[in-house]
């Protein structure tokens, strides 16, 4: 009878958890992009012509692409808020880097996906603002 009880608690404890260890990968792999508030720095245009560079996206569209995506997706984590969205833009991105940047950093992107696929899944649970706005348990 407890555990009927405690299991979507913690269900709820471990997607806000997922939620919160993830988000901060990509926004300070985002912040290192920029130079204050939101300016792209040339380093970063260079590093996508150079060794970031992509077979179907110009480098400066690729650029602006994947460092607003790493500031807003994982904003919206932290906030629980377009969970599944924000998951899936991200587990995009790190299937793009796996497959044409860093193809033998696997086990880190593994890792990563560890943490995205149970919030694409089953949302943010009920410490998400999905889950408030919503009315209901999921994102």
């Amino acid at each position: 009878m407890i555990a009927r009880f405690a299991r979507p608690a913690l269900d709820d404890c471990l997607l806000l958890l997922g939620r919160l260890a993830i988000a901060p990968v990509f926004f300070l792999s985002g912040r290192t992009k920029v130079e204050g508030w939101f300016t792209i720095t040339d380093a970063t245009f260079d590093l996508f012509r150079g060794d970031y560079a992509l077979p179907l996206l110009p480098p400066v569209l690729a650029a602006w692409m994947a460092t607003i995506a790493e500031h807003l997706f994982s904003t919206l984590l932290v906030l629980g808020l377009g969970t599944r969205i924000a998951a899936l833009g991200l587990l995009g991105m790190t299937s793009v880097i796996e497959i044409f940047v860093y193809p033998d950093a696997w086990p880190t992107h593994l890792s990563w996906a560890g943490l995205l696929v149970p919030l694409i899944a089953k949302g943010g649970g009920r410490y998400a603002l999905d889950a408030a706005l919503l009315g209901k348990r999921g994102g």
